[in-house]
């Protein structure tokens, strides 16, 4: 493969980008928004640059060997976005804990700052996790390199200015005001090109294995990338109201904007959070132990059941409200049947340790691995539970909900990202282990202890919220006013706000130790786990 054969679409790609931001400089009106348009040219016109130089290259073949550099710096987008999206949830968390903290100034007022909590955990830290394992599980589960040399830097670049531009932009109000508070037309744009790139580099790398099998990593990682691109064009479509300003207005409104958002939103977390991380799981868990999967059909028979229910369930988020009864209704019952297939994951993961259960004790990775499939069954359970209609009616607007979230954040997304990561590093950087298991060790109990304190205390003042709201007198009266139940939340935020120091503080010793470990002495020969053979699936 001659070393610049994409180079030329890859330009043709990122032209009109490059366009898009001279145009918003030139006739941009507000700050911020101009200040974005300078971000663009420059970050693209840099890669135009960079691009056309290599075209002076002289032609090269590329001998085998998996292409690991964007899985490294991959790595590294997750930890930085990782301490960001943290650091400023705690802040977030003290806020509410203690209302004087919260300011009147674009980086310190609450509703500024929460979005850019959200967007940097679920796209900056769990996406460059995506973004970083697939691209180097699909090459050694297809022994084969990466399809292009410069779609990926196009794709990583690509994702995180979309990441740079929203976070930016959200203390300034450039935002389409959405429940993931998604940044406006200008971004979505830009990811387009990025996440285009990304299905095609995927498909292409697969389509040039020399492994004949499909292991079922890439199948949950395609369903996570196909379904995504789809829910980011159809959730975004929006006419914006001029090049001057960074503002649109959506296609829908009213009942079916919300069940569109919903839609969008539910699916997010169902295969951006779900489904790419169980490709994570199915990958890693096993290559962890040294054990084979323990059903090999089970996983293929809950990718299915998950990739069909999941994209019926999202009008559980709307009961009681002006969405029709039937579209309710069958929300509620997809979310039921959906613990099936979820639970089925869990049992695969789990059963995948027998034999090598001496590992979860002597390895923190590992730990880090077995506690984030419990904490997914855990949060399925919960989440099928709470979309049915009358216990939606006392979850629903409370804190439990936020609860909910954090348990599938916290302790599945989170964890299972530092177990896969704590053995990626090692494995794709050449470094027979990381520079310190204690440190590790460390982590894992610190997230734990911060995840168990953050989720039990917003369950607890969920329902406490929910029996507040709905206690009458005789005369059917509300017994609290709202400002009462607000007072009684506050022994659970603070509880809240220390959980999640607690987990910021084990995030940071986590990049401290990738930090370390990076930065460490090389093995001469690569660890096994790089060139191996692949493990046969269990059928």
């Amino acid at each position: 493969m001659d070393s610049r054969a994409d180079i030329w679409p890859c330009i043709l790609a990122m032209v009109p980008v490059f366009i898009l931001g001279i145009a918003i400089v030139g006739w941009g009106h507000d700050v911020a928004y101009v200040m974005h348009g300078c971000l663009i040219a420059a970050v693209v016109g840099w890669g135009l640059v960079w691009l056309i130089g290599r075209l002076t290259d002289p032609p090269r073949s590329i001998p085998f060997a998996y292409n690991d550099e964007i899985s490294k710096w991959g790595i590294m987008a997750t930890f930085v976005w990782g301490v960001i999206g943290f650091t400023v949830g705690d802040i977030l968390a003290w806020q509410l804990a203690i209302p004087e903290l919260n300011g009147d100034t674009y980086f310190s007022n609450f509703g500024r700052i929460r979005p850019v909590h959200t967007t940097a955990v679920i796209f900056g830290f769990a996406g460059n996790a995506l973004i970083a394992t697939s691209l180097y599980v699909v090459q050694r589960t297809s022994r084969a390199r990466l399809a292009a040399e410069h779609v990926p830097w196009v794709v990583l670049v690509g994702y995180n200015l979309f990441c740079v531009l929203a976070i930016t932009g959200y203390p300034f109000g450039i935002t389409q005001s959405k429940e993931y508070a998604e940044p406006e037309w200008y971004a979505d744009l830009i990811l387009l090109v990025a996440w285009v790139g990304y299905l095609w580099l995927y498909l292409a790398t697969l389509a040039r294995r020399a492994e004949p099998h499909i292991y079922v990593s890439n199948w949950y990682y395609l369903s996570f990338i196909i379904v995504i691109a789809m829910l980011h064009t159809v959730n975004n479509l929006a006419v914006p109201i001029s090049i001057s300003e960074p503002k649109s207005y959506p296609l829908f409104a009213g009942v079916q904007d919300a069940m569109t958002q919903w839609w969008y939103g539910h699916n997010a977390v169902g295969f951006l959070l779900t489904a790419g991380f169980l490709g994570i799981m199915y990958y890693f868990m096993p290559k962890s132990v040294g054990r084979p999967i323990f059903s090999y059909r089970l996983s293929i028979l809950g990718f299915w059941g998950i990739t069909f229910l999941y994209l019926w369930a999202g009008s559980h988020h709307l009961h009681y409200t002006a969405l029709p009864d039937w579209v309710q209704y069958l929300g509620m019952s997809m979310s039921i049947i959906l613990l099936v297939p979820s639970w089925g994951s869990v049992l695969n993961g789990i059963l995948t340790l027998n034999g090598a259960w001496d590992k979860v004790r002597t390895d923190p990775a590992v730990r880090f691995m077995m506690v984030a499939v419990l904490f997914y069954g855990l949060t399925t359970f919960e989440g099928s539970f709470m979309a049915i209609r009358p216990v939606n009616t006392l979850s629903h607007y409370t804190d439990w909900t936020v609860g909910h979230v954090h348990a599938g954040a916290l302790g599945w997304v989170a964890f299972m990202t530092f177990g896969a990561m704590y053995k990626m590093v090692p494995w794709i950087w050449r470094r027979g282990s990381t520079y310190s298991l204690r440190l590790e060790a460390w982590h894992f109990w610190l997230a734990l202890s911060g995840s168990l304190i953050y989720v039990g205390a917003m369950w607890n003042s969920g329902i406490t919220q929910s029996l507040m709201w709905q206690t009458y007198d005789e005369t059917g009266a509300f017994v609290f006013a709202f400002i009462d139940t607000v007072d009684a939340m506050r022994p659970y935020y603070f509880a809240r706000a220390i959980g999640g120091l607690l987990f910021l503080i084990g995030g940071c010793i986590g990049a401290f130790n990738i930090y370390k470990t990076v930065n460490g002495p090389a093995l001469v020969q690569p660890v096994p786990p790089r060139n191996g053979p692949l493990s046969l699936p269990a059928e």
